[in-house]
């Protein structure tokens, strides 16, 4: 037994995002329940984010991206943040963060500014225009929120959605943070 919980150490493997990856012949399937479930988030968090986004284009001009953008930042006392907070709570690269923020600064939504305590980093900080491109944003935005999640679903289900959504964050969270105490 110890010598075969020593070979199935050697078999598994460590992906990029710090998941232990077992070998094919091994791997927990999902069953049919599990797979529906699976592919059902798949499609809703999809077509979700491109009614939003069209929404948005179509009445204001700003991406998807640009709105989420401006709501974190709006969100911050000081109206700014690191890119690598942007990264994170956005779940994107940083160069995806940067990239995107310079195309926002060049529209005056954002600008940069440097970080007095550390010359390599800066803030991303919203500009007054960025902020009243959110407010004129939001109200189509919620209300299309409204239409196409809050009001087809009860509130059961909202508190439900929430909680999983919740556990899933979690999970994620806890699997960076292993990852990271690996890398140190």
């Amino acid at each position: 037994m110890a010598g075969r919980g020593v070979d199935r150490a050697e078999e598994l493997v460590s992906s990029p995002a710090g998941l232990v990856v077992e070998p094919p012949d091994q791997v927990r399937w999902l069953d049919p329940d599990e797979q529906r479930a699976w592919r059902a988030v798949q499609v809703m968090q999809a077509r979700l984010n491109a009614a939003l986004a069209t929404q948005l284009a179509a009445e204001t001009g700003l991406s998807l991206a640009d709105y989420v953008v401006l709501v974190m930042l709006t969100d911050m006392p000081s109206g700014a943040a690191r890119v690598h907070e942007l990264a994170r709570h956005l779940g994107w690269e940083r160069s995806r963060v940067s990239h995107h923020v310079a195309r926002m600064a060049e529209r005056g939504l954002v600008r940069k500014e440097r970080c007095a305590s550390d010359r390599r980093g800066s803030y991303v900080v919203v500009t007054e225009a960025g902020r009243r491109a959110l407010e004129a944003a939001a109200p189509g935005h919620v209300a299309a929120v409204r239409r196409f999640f809050v009001d087809v679903l009860t509130a059961e289900q909202l508190d439900a959605l929430a909680e999983a959504a919740g556990q899933v964050v979690h999970a994620i969270d806890e699997a960076e943070r292993a990852h990271e105490q690996r890398d140190r």
